[in-house]
């Protein structure tokens, strides 16, 4: 019986789909895998029987994803399960940034006592008079999961849509509508287009990306959305443009203290992937990879190992899953390990990511455990071994 322990509430779409060789555990130190959506792991502390963490969700800045890798422990997301549900929010907010829709809210609820606010309305109404979205150029900041479906939906609007991204995988470039002009330089799309939304992680080259340069080359009465992360975003940058009327407004999901002082900007209370829809999608893709890893060693979504299809599992022999520093003379010391025990390898996949590395060996016979466990552990650079 393989334990899984839940951090957070877990939708039961995920969590149904546990077969009976599963079990739901309250304690994370007997749990072979934990489910989690926001809670903090970085204080915790991993028991030995821990093999993998799963995110419902696509933001692993919870979960300190260096020393799971170092103890062996692989960590999944769930990109893209997401991405309806923050497409269909970002829709909305181009709206919200094009028409006076808060405003107009807010004056009618201030006047809501008054005897005249239906006549009064037809005057009021001038003030937050706005513009249609349709032929407006959009640009879009990475076009991955979430990015590719807005610049689809947007052109479905009948925007002229422009997408940047240095890194489009061809997955992606498949997805998205032949209609997407791809720009190649950052500062063309800034300059170009009337309202610019971003999709890409918060990472060391893109953490306030939108900065001074940014919001200076833009076109004057820009409009900027943020449902992607909130450090993305230089503050003082933006609250600048916001204040001399550079730009027309700023969307974000990110309530800070620094945002809600910022002159002409909507705030709302990171509600991007909170759909019911969007919890159950991602709770059944995490249960879904966890379950794959820990019954036949593939790795799908990993945020610290690589991925690996490691395929189905040998009919009659064994399986060993090796995560691994990637160091040079790693496979000839595992192979070595096999070969010293007489045991023949049949099939050996491996993969590396950065400093971690895994190898899955296949053998048409029952592993002689024991032996070559003790073996493999005696390998500098070896951080688990098991066998299915």
């Amino acid at each position: 019986m393989r334990n899984i322990h839940c951090l957070n509430n877990i939708s039961n779409f995920g969590t149904d789909l546990l077969t009976n060789e599963y079990s739901l555990t309250d304690d994370p130190a007997q749990a072979e895998g934990i489910l989690v959506r926001s809670a903090a792991m970085h204080d915790m502390d991993f028991s030995p029987n821990l093999r993998a963490i799963a995110r419902a969700g696509a933001g692993v800045n919870n979960i300190p994803l260096d020393r799971c890798a170092k103890e062996g422990i692989v960590v999944f997301n769930t990109p893209g399960a997401n991405a309806n549900a923050v497409k269909e929010l970002v829709i909305c907010a181009l709206m919200l940034g094009s028409r006076g829709i808060v405003e107009g809210i807010e004056w009618c609820r201030e006047h809501a006592e008054d005897e005249t606010i239906a006549k009064d309305v037809e005057k009021a109404k001038k003030q937050f008079a706005g513009r249609e979205i349709l032929g407006k150029k959009l640009g879009v900041i990475g076009l991955g999961a979430i990015g590719a479906q807005v610049a689809n939906a947007a052109v479905d609007l009948g925007m002229d849509v422009y997408g940047y991204d240095p890194y489009v995988s061809v997955g992606a470039a498949w997805r998205m509508s032949s209609a997407v002009h791809h720009v190649t330089e950052l500062d063309e799309l800034l300059s170009t287009c009337d309202y610019l939304t971003i999709h890409v992680p918060a990472v060391e080259g893109t953490i306030g990306m939108i900065d001074e340069h940014a919001c200076s080359v833009m076109k004057d009465g820009a409009v900027v959305l943020n449902f992607s992360r909130d450090t993305l975003v230089n503050n003082a940058a933006m609250a600048a443009a916001l204040a001399s009327g550079k730009l027309h407004a700023y969307i974000t999901d990110f309530a800070t203290p620094e945002v809600m002082k910022m002159e002409h900007a909507i705030v709302l209370p990171h509600l991007g992937a909170s759909t019911a829809e969007a919890e159950d999608n991602c709770a059944m893709m995490a249960v879904r990879q966890m379950m794959d890893y820990l019954e036949n060693g593939s790795i799908t979504n990993s945020v610290n190992y690589p991925a690996l299809d490691a395929g189905p599992l040998p009919t009659s022999g064994s399986r060993i899953c090796v995560l691994h520093e990637n160091v040079p003379n790693m496979i000839s010391q595992i192979a070595t390990a096999f070969g010293e025990e007489g045991v023949n390898i049949e099939n050996m996949v491996n993969k590396a990511r950065g400093e971690n590395a895994y190898t899955c060996i296949d053998l048409n016979q029952k592993m002689p455990y024991d032996e070559v466990k003790q073996r493999l552990s005696g390998i500098h650079g070896v951080r688990r071994a098991r066998v299915l």
